[in-house]
């Protein structure tokens, strides 16, 4: 699984509880695209969790 090259998030893990009280082990998933976007004065592509796109953290190319 990817992480995001701006912030670092990455998949995080715990244990989902259902209503019975069952417990599974749960795996939480960042929203990360590949997008292209200007590093260093050059376009590459990288990927970035949908956060730090909202926040205009990244410019795209």
């Amino acid at each position: 699984m990817a992480k995001c090259n701006i912030c670092g998030k990455g998949v995080s893990f715990g244990i989902q509880v259902s209503h019975s009280h069952r417990r599974s082990n749960k795996m939480w998933k960042p929203n990360i695209k590949k997008v292209k976007a200007i590093v260093n004065g050059t376009p590459k592509t990288v990927h970035v969790c949908s956060r730090c796109l909202r926040s205009g953290l990244v410019t795209r190319a």
